[in-house]
């Protein structure tokens, strides 16, 4: 019998197809007796194993189910759902939990962990419009968005410096009301004790050193990682030697930017011209 090699290292699909095939040797189960206590082909198992299909949520809730494993295989594929597009990103959320220190900056939209529901949504609902996500994807990445806010209001809290390119809060995003709840959740989070909020001018033009969205993280024992994403894939880097000169360009990037106080005055500029 000709099998695929696997290798769970390869991506968090991979992973998840590991664990399946495993599951699954050690019941003596071909791919079609699995599918037929599933309710679904072999053809199906076959592909979710070999990660050429992403498992849905009823499908990791399927094996759930035969193998008795309670809902690991179910929050196995829920992370790797909310990130099908990026990789790395699964792992990326688990380190952020944790971080002692965050630093980002986003070009274009309000990032992720100062977002308002409604704003997630206005900004999913516009990737769907496009088709470039299924609505189920919107509805799990408005999720994830909650879940990764809620991570963050652990004790002690962690420090988050972000850094937002003037694009971000010029640029509607759902009606007048959506965007003033959302300068609003800027405003709230520059006054809090562990928070730095600095907007990028336009201005400053070729002294910008990131022309996409990244994210440093300094985790509890002082150890560096980043992660960079474009249109279409996303990269997690682990080791703190390669992750300095990223730190650095951050540092020249806060000394560029404008002032906490400047930034908070251009935003309520902006929102009192929001109808």
């Amino acid at each position: 019998m000709n099998r695929k090699e696997l290798d769970p290292e390869k991506s968090p699909s991979a992973a998840f197809g590991q664990r399946l095939r495993t599951l699954r040797d050690e019941r003596g189960w071909t791919q079609d007796e699995l599918g037929e206590r599933m309710g679904c082909s072999g053809t199906h198992v076959s592909a979710v194993e070999t990660g050429r299909r992403p498992p849905t949520r009823r499908f990791a809730a399927g094996a759930d189910r035969v193998f008795g494993t309670g809902d690991r295989l179910e929050r196995q594929s829920r992370a790797l759902r909310y990130t099908a597009l990026l990789e790395g990103f699964p792992e990326y959320v688990r380190h952020e939990a944790r971080a002692a220190e965050i630093r980002l900056y986003e070009v274009g939209v309000i990032p992720g962990l100062l977002q308002t529901p409604e704003y997630a949504a206005a900004l999913e609902a516009d990737a769907v419009r496009r088709e470039a996500i299924t609505p189920e994807q919107a509805s799990e990445r408005v999720a994830l968005v909650a879940e990764r806010q809620a991570a963050l209001t652990r004790s002690p809290s962690p420090q988050i410096f972000a850094v937002l390119d003037e694009g971000c809060v010029l640029r509607p995003m759902g009606d007048p009301a959506i965007m003033d709840a959302q300068f609003a959740r800027l405003l709230e989070f520059a006054e809090r004790p562990t928070t730095v909020l600095q907007i990028a001018p336009f201005r400053m033009g070729a002294r910008r050193p990131f022309s996409l969205p990244v994210t440093v993280l300094t985790l509890p024992d002082r150890s560096l990682m980043s992660y960079a994403e474009s249109a279409h894939r996303g990269h997690l880097e682990r080791e703190s030697s390669f992750v300095l000169p990223i730190l650095t360009a951050y540092h020249q990037l806060q000394a560029e930017a404008l002032s906490q106080a400047a930034s908070v005055a251009m935003i309520e500029q902006v929102r009192k011209g929001t109808p």
